[in-house]
């Protein structure tokens, strides 16, 4: 399996006049093509720093990253940006649907961005499908449940066909019923072959991935897959 992306002593620190602030101090790590991975930690953690990073939304300060091989440590703003609108898609807690628009052009606004104008309505007719909302496409966003924003917003993750989704806290405005249907559909597209990242702070949520990342301090603090963890998990259950 090729590897997607690759860490090596990645920081990142913002500077305000004088002040210093450093978020990241020092973090490695490989994630390769089709992984579902769930970065944990605290708020200050920096979990959110390293997401907009490798979702070329920030710049690191110093050391690498490479994404499908390629050094990407210093693109300018507008490379940045082609990466985002081709490599990336994005899940986010507050939905960030344009009010007052229908399903379909809420789905569509990325191939827009991308000035992408072939087969338009294929490809959103593909993913509204893929989310199981076929029978709210022309519905206004504002006409729509919590969990049915949000599976707007895979959908519209998904539009590009992007080699990568992030979903930052896709649950967090979602009752637990419905915000586990919304990781049933993540856990699906990464059946399907799908990369996913998943920020969260719910331990919960985390474990619909299949590794998790806990960040702390801004350091990587355990890295593991879920499977041996609830292994580990049951052998302390049955030794109690």
């Amino acid at each position: 399996m090729a590897v997607l992306i690759k860490l090596e002593n990645l920081k990142k620190q913002y500077e305000n006049e004088e002040i210093i602030t450093k978020v990241l101090h020092g973090i490695s790590f490989e994630i390769d093509e089709g992984e579902f991975v769930a970065i944990m930690g605290p708020s200050g953690s920096g979990k959110s720093t390293l997401m907009h990073i490798l979702g070329f939304l920030d710049k690191l300060s110093s050391g690498k990253y490479f994404f499908k091989g390629k050094d990407t440590s210093n693109l300018t703003e507008d490379q940045m940006a082609g990466y985002r609108n081709f490599e990336i898609g994005f899940v986010f807690q507050a939905f960030n649907l344009l009010p007052r628009t229908s399903v379909f052009d809420n789905v569509k606004l990325p191939l827009t961005y991308a000035n992408k104008i072939e087969n338009i309505d294929e490809k959103v007719n593909k993913a509204i499908q893929a989310v199981g909302l076929w029978h709210r496409k022309d519905n206004l966003s504002n006409q729509l449940s919590g969990g049915e924003k949000q599976r707007v917003a895979i959908a519209r993750a998904l539009v590009n066909d992007p080699s990568l989704i992030f979903a930052d806290e896709p649950t967090g405005n979602l009752d637990s019923k419905t915000g586990g249907q919304v990781m049933k559909i993540l856990q699906d597209l990464n059946k399907q072959g799908k990369t996913i990242i998943l920020v969260t702070h719910e331990q919960y949520t985390a474990e619909h991935a299949k590794r998790i990342f806990k960040i702390r301090d801004g350091l990587i603090e355990a890295d593991f897959t879920v499977e041996k963890h609830r292994e580990i998990k049951d052998g302390d259950e049955l030794i109690k």
